[in-house]
């Protein structure tokens, strides 16, 4: 891949669900692509707080680290890019997505969730007025060339 050279230095926040292997893997699909044509990329199940620094806090300040941490990288980051699968989108992710919005940061949508794609379903207008763009495609393999496409020919 050619990469952009528009993209050199950009900061791309990642948001999405994370919480199976599955979600895990095809958010690192992802992430290498982006990378891959020259954004640095946040990923929270990877650059965000590891287990073991989180060991023998309290639920509470467990959550205040995490949302301090993930708030702030939001902040940082140019570009916003999101997950949208699941029957609804993830809430964390919806709440990172309001932060972006409101910080001004170009925000991207990923949806590959046959469950509301297939059926033409809408999302709540509160949260796709906020993208720029969405990429929508049941089939993932090809939602991933769809994204590489467009990287060759835009930048976030």
């Amino acid at each position: 891949m050619a990469g952009n050279p528009n993209a050199t230095g950009k900061t791309v926040y990642f948001a999405g669900p994370l919480f199976s292997q599955a979600e895990r893997d095809y958010n690192l699909k992802i992430t290498k692509v982006l990378e891959d044509y020259g954004y640095q990329v946040f990923l929270p199940q990877r650059d965000g707080f590891l287990a073991p620094e989180l060991e023998g806090k309290t639920e509470e300040e467990k959550v205040r680290m995490i949302f301090e941490k993930d708030a702030d990288e939001v902040r940082k980051a140019d570009i916003f890019f999101m997950i949208l699968d699941g029957r609804i989108p993830d809430e964390g992710a919806c709440v990172e997505l309001g932060i972006a919005y409101a910080e001004g940061k170009r925000c991207y949508g990923f949806k590959t969730d046959a469950r509301t794609a297939e059926r033409d379903l809408e999302l709540n207008p509160m949260i796709s007025g906020c993208f720029v763009k969405m990429f929508a495609n049941t089939d993932g393999v090809k939602l991933i060339e769809e994204l590489e496409q467009y990287l060759t020919d835009n930048e976030l």
